[in-house]
């Protein structure tokens, strides 16, 4: 049986902590007192996965079986989420290769010839054909891309979006046409975290600019306490409103797919381990990746580290209707991750890995950093985030000035021109947003290259919204001084260092909790 996490305190006994930082980690010595927050040990995979698709589909949420929904003559349309699920990549093969396949099978059998199958990427960057058959597998990618009909979304294509309807908040729901048009859509998930899933598939992952900009603001994202709570996010309440316009619209079957802890794989099984159980092996081979590491290029270590596939056990799938299937997923989810923690610090400490949902194949840059850390991370609570209000916020990452030129083309400028001007979300979204959301050449890139959306690094700004606005300092340990200066934070080249500079703001004596992730952990904060 997987042990649950826990909450340990810093004494005299505790040896240094692992703490991420970008294409690296460190060993990290904490002052006495702090709080290190540790995610729950692995759930047991499913021991047969294929049942499991097959019991879902045959037994569902809600709704009729899969068989009965399907018929000849009908338009079936299956669309999965893209590249930003799962981190890393799940190695082959994919939960959605194996859910993709069951359905398709039963289309076959019920005579069904009309499918297409769409990679539900709103803003995302189009998907490879490497990774679409990394996702999908062979069989699926050859049996339907080289005729078109497996194809990323293209939320700038005005021939292939429909409008839907308005919300009673007078939110517009449009999405991609031959969704829209279908007699039946099954939508095939990957939930990492409780935010995903649910109501935030179909009306977020198909969806266009217009539809996407009545959640994805800054006055939104500021007033979600929690993207991990669905029924505390201002963005969730708004795609749930829009998810239920869609159903009186359109047939949708959600299967919804839940993953154990184990992130990383051989030889890097120390990182999903407590410090103090390593083992002799654990220890030289954790000792030989940091001076590797260290003398590394960037290149090769980047390689390196985007090149991980990790052994995810399945520890859930449900399928029927989306809200049913949804609290189920989230029983799996906060199962896997939720840890009880005992009120709030002065400080929250967190190291920031190398990915994120969008630098899949590239460097994470400064805005994707923050995103990371003060988005997912700071977010990655419920009830209450783990700093009081006003208090601390000390990241590690290196926050290197790069970015990738071919996947995240308008960062570069919103980084040199926009937050040139203003780091306030509510500002930039008032006086720079627009231009960049329909600029020709972001518009372009988005849909022949593969490059994010002209809006995104906007997104990734306001998704920082809630942080920014809650805690009184914010210190980068290790960072690159000129970037995180044009962010409007600091930097500091220790531990040390960045309590000193945050002593204005919360004393010399605070309190400090470490969330100790990866893997990933939900703080339950009472």
């Amino acid at each position: 049986m997987s042990r649950p996490g826990f909450v340990l305190e810093v004494d005299d006994r505790t040896p240094p902590l692992i703490v991420h930082e970008g294409e690296g980690f460190r060993l990290e010595k904490f002052p006495l007192g702090t709080r290190v927050v540790y995610s729950p040990e692995s759930l047991p995979g499913l021991r047969d996965v294929d049942g499991a698709i097959r019991h879902a589909l045959e037994q569902p949420e809600n709704s009729e079986p899969l068989r009965a929904l399907l018929r000849p003559g009908m338009k079936l349309t299956i669309a999965f989420d893209d590249v930003s699920l799962p981190l890393p990549p799940m190695k082959r093969p994919d939960i959605r290769q194996r859910v993709i396949e069951q359905v398709l099978t039963m289309a076959a059998e019920a005579g069904v010839d009309d499918v297409q199958i769409i990679a539900a990427l709103a803003l995302h960057r189009r998907m490879t054909p490497s990774e679409l058959q990394h996702a999908l597998g062979e069989r699926v990618y050859r049996s339907f891309a080289p005729d078109g009909l497996l194809y990323n979304h293209d939320a700038e294509d005005p021939d292939n979006l429909e409008f839907i309807g308005t919300t009673d908040q007078g939110e517009e729901v449009e999405i991609n046409k031959r969704a829209a048009q279908s007699d039946l859509l099954v939508y095939v998930n990957i939930n990492i975290v409780p935010m995903d899933g649910g109501h935030k598939s179909v009306p977020i992952g198909l969806a266009s600019y217009r539809s996407l900009r009545h959640h994805h603001n800054s006055r939104t994202m500021v007033h979600s306490r929690s993207f991990m709570d669905h029924k505390k996010s201002a963005m969730h309440h708004s795609a749930w409103r829009m998810g239920r316009l869609l159903k009186d619209h359109l047939k949708i079957f959600t299967i919804e797919t839940t993953l154990n802890n184990d992130v990383f794989p051989a030889p890097y099984e120390f990182l999903n381990k407590r410090e103090w159980e390593w083992n002799v092996r654990d220890q030289a081979t954790m000792l030989a990746a940091k001076r590797g590491l260290a003398v590394a290029p960037s290149k090769l270590k980047r390689k390196m580290f985007q090149g991980m596939q990790a052994p995810y056990g399945i520890t859930g799938v449900h399928a029927g209707e989306t809200e049913a299937v949804h609290e189920k997923t989230l029983e799996n989810v906060y199962r896997q991750q939720a840890v009880e923690v005992q009120g709030q610090s002065d400080v929250l400490i967190m190291g920031v890995p190398y990915l994120c949902p969008y630098n899949v194949d590239a460097v994470m840059n400064p805005i994707l950093a923050t995103c990371m850390g003060l988005g997912y991370f700071f977010n990655s609570y419920r009830n209450k985030p783990v700093v009081r209000p006003g208090g601390a916020v000390i990241l590690y990452h290196p926050v290197p000035y790069e970015f990738s030129q071919l996947h995240h083309p308008s960062y570069v400028d919103f980084f040199e021109e926009v937050l040139a001007e203003s780091t306030d979300p509510a500002t930039i979204e008032q006086r720079f947003e627009k231009q960049y959301a329909t600029d020709p050449w972001y518009i372009h890139l988005y849909r022949t290259s593969y490059a994010y959306h002209g809006v995104h690094p906007f997104y990734m700004w306001y998704w920082a919204a809630h942080a920014m606005d809650h805690v009184g300092d914010v210190v980068w340990v290790g960072a690159d001084r000129r970037a995180v200066e044009r962010m409007g934070f600091r930097a500091a080249s220790t531990l040390a260092d960045a309590l000193e500079m945050v002593s204005g703001t919360v004393g010399r004596s605070p309190s400090i909790t470490y969330t100790h992730n990866p893997p990933h952990l939900i703080s339950d904060v009472r």
